[in-house]
């Protein structure tokens, strides 16, 4: 019998496949002021994050790798250098967490830095 490939798919929550981009260049967000998040993304009575601070920045990303649905969302709100610094910070469910760090190896290698010391 021939082994069929795995492919496993990580969810944001139930039922909602995580999306990942397939490169962190293609991620070219804005780096620093205020962002409003359209509400599909964040439902809050506050939708606007001011980048220049490192809490609203996280708590931004968080929202957006957790809810987005189309990578021109991903595009638009993440920037890849940005992503790679702050990742070890993020609270993210364990399925958006893994998804992204099997496609980026930078990611990855973000996570074990801050896990060694």
């Amino acid at each position: 019998m021939p082994t069929a490939a795995r492919v496993a798919v990580h969810l944001a929550r139930p039922h909602r496949p995580v999306l990942v981009a397939g490169t962190l260049s293609e991620l070219s967000g804005p780096t620093t002021g205020l962002v409003e998040l359209p509400l599909r993304l964040w439902w809050g009575p506050q939708r606007a994050f001011d980048l220049d601070e490192p809490t609203m920045l996280a708590w931004m990303y968080e929202n957006v790798l957790r809810e987005a649905i189309r990578v021109d969302e991903l595009r638009a709100y993440l920037h890849g250098p940005t992503l790679v610094r702050v990742w070890p910070e993020l609270n993210l469910p364990r399925g958006v967490r893994a998804a992204w760090e099997v496609r980026h190896a930078r990611l990855r290698a973000a996570s074990r830095l801050v896990a060694a010391h």
